[in-house]
């Protein structure tokens, strides 16, 4: 029978491992003051930001109902949209980004 291998963890994973922080996506990221007043002011991973911004978004309404792909701000997310009404959701993933610092 043939032994499996185990493959050894790639650096970045090797080293995130040991911080107890995840890379990439996992990694927890603090939101500056505009995003925090839409998603909370914790440091948090981009999956979680990405969650939390789209419960904001249907908490409140904010699709386009003729195109769901268009994204409507409200004064809270205006300031994170960089002052624009609307944006798709391809551009709002760009622009809260922005918003992120390690």
């Amino acid at each position: 029978m043939a032994e499996k291998k185990t493959s050894a963890p790639a650096k970045g994973q090797a080293k995130a491992a040991k911080s107890g922080e995840g890379g990439g996506f996992m990694q927890k990221l603090q939101p500056d003051e505009a995003l925090a007043a839409v998603i909370g002011s914790e440091p948090q991973p981009r999956t979680e930001v990405t969650k939390r911004i789209w419960d904001y978004i249907k908490q409140n309404n904010l699709q386009d109902p003729k195109d769901k792909r268009t994204i409507k701000a409200d004064a809270k997310l205006k300031k994170v949209f960089d002052g624009k009404d609307a944006v798709s959701m391809f551009e709002m993933t760009k622009l809260v980004n922005a918003h992120l610092k390690k």
